[in-house]
């Protein structure tokens, strides 16, 4: 499905309450009752339709990309707490049981405790639920105690929204729109199942095992695992996966990393991670033969139908993980056309794999430009960061502006590199990027 596709199937759910609310003909309001009832109409769909952007699901991150996609999913989140914070102040209708003869309640709320409660409720959490979403990064937060908890919260925010408006709206009596937020809500509940049950049962199946890990750099580890039981994982270079080392697939505790290897190499796969937190200190205390598990392969910054003539791949830091899988794929096919990685590191120490990609460069298959903002004496490479200067200087050919620029790096890099090769003239759509971003 083509991601315009997606958009306006998002677009049309979200919409989809308000149209049937039009289509009842119901005498309408006041215009701050209208606002009101709309205001939380919208909350509620854009709430229950947060479900599927959370990224686990490959038919949305592999169109849009997982950092679009999680964009998307934070910015409506706080769309949906704007909207859902203003609802209940809107109103300007009396709060009385209806009157006898005012059978569409056109000139009052519903006010009884069974139906405000639920939406009490849910006005209560749902400033809980963005904060705990906006804590994801905060010192010494741990990422399984965060997801469960931002889960949960999530669910117990969808079922008291869900209820309130069955209990209360005016609109959602009439049994179409009913069924459109159960509808809705039943697509949420799978959405966890599927993250929570049906896809840890899958990997259940499909075991991995550690043959290897091992420093690579400073902080820095290569890991391998290899299929235990089955024929590995079909993927394509440059995608990233959920890993699990030592732990139960049902396990909330996954972590994102971008697969080093090449299809084309066989069924092991590679990981490049850095010691950043959470898992990743206790890198070196995983032995060899520990059982893992994989949900993948997620990602877009693939090279597949790309046909540019160039191919210019952009790395910052652990960003040159997917630049390996992609580099050893090309070698692998032997793909005839030119490659330049622009490499940028703090150190030298920092360095991957910095032996095989000089001797990709002196098979004559790469152009290999190293960047270092604190240089060792005698350094003959780049000095400083990623920047427009070093960009012009490497890419100082015109006809390179038809090349594909894969990016890699820390989220400050790979939007200042973006802002850049657009100004030079490089259009937008031959710009490739992601970054696991979820605060």
């Amino acid at each position: 499905m083509p991601g315009w596709l997606l958009f306006l199937v998002y677009l049309g759910a979200l919409l989809a309450p308000v149209a049937l609310a039009v289509l009842q003909g119901i005498p309408p309001r006041s215009l701050w009752d209208e606002l009101a009832t709309g205001a939380g109409l919208l909350a509620t769909a854009i709430l229950l339709v947060e479900f599927p952007l959370s990224g686990r699901f490959r038919v949305i991150s592999r169109r849009i990309g997982m950092d679009v996609t999680m964009r998307w999913h934070q910015l409506l989140g706080r769309v949906a707490l704007v909207l859902a914070l203003i609802h209940p102040f809107l109103y300007r209708a009396e709060r009385n049981p209806a009157y006898p003869w005012d059978t569409t309640r056109q000139l009052t709320l519903s006010w009884q405790p069974e139906t405000i409660l639920p939406g009490a409720m849910a006005w209560f959490l749902l400033p809980v639920l963005v904060g705990l979403a906006l804590s994801r990064s905060a010192p010494g937060k741990r990422y399984e105690k965060w997801r469960l908890g931002h889960g949960l919260t999530a669910l117990a925010v969808a079922g008291f929204a869900i209820w309130h408006a069955l209990a209360a709206g005016r609109y959602s009596a009439d049994p179409a729109l009913a069924a459109l937020w159960l509808g809705l809500g039943g697509i949420a509940v799978l959405s966890l199942l599927r993250v929570y049950l049906f896809a840890p049962l899958a990997r259940l199946r499909r075991p991995w095992r550690v043959t290897r890990i091992g420093r690579v750099a400073e902080r820095t580890w290569e890991m391998v695992l290899t299929p235990e039981g089955h024929d590995g994982l079909r993927y394509e270079a440059g995608q990233f996966a959920w890993l699990q080392v030592g732990r139960s697939p049902f396990s909330v505790n996954d972590n994102p990393f971008s697969i080093a290897s090449a299809p084309s190499e066989g069924p092991e796969i590679r990981f490049v991670i850095k010691e950043l937190g959470d898992f990743t200190r206790s890198l070196g205390t995983i032995a060899a033969g520990t059982r893992a598990y994989l949900d993948a392969p997620f990602g877009h910054l693939t090279l597949s139908g790309q046909t540019a003539p160039g191919i210019a791949l952009i790395a910052g830091g652990v960003g040159i993980a997917p630049m390996l899988g992609l580099l050893r794929e090309l070698r692998a096919q032997g793909d005839p056309r030119p490659v330049t990685l622009l490499y940028g590191n703090r150190a030298a120490s920092q360095i991957v794999d910095g032996e095989e990609l000089a001797a990709m460069e002196q098979a004559g298959r790469l152009r290999l430009v190293h960047v270092l903002s604190e240089p060792p004496e005698g350094w003959q490479g780049e000095v400083g960061m990623v920047d427009r200067r070093i960009l012009e200087k490497v890419f100082d050919d015109s006809a390179q502006k038809d090349w594909v620029f894969v990016l890699c790096g820390p989220p400050a890099m790979l939007d200042s590199v973006r802002r850049d090769l657009v100004a030079m003239g490089v259009p937008p759509r031959q710009i490739l990027s992601e970054a696991f971003v979820y605060s």
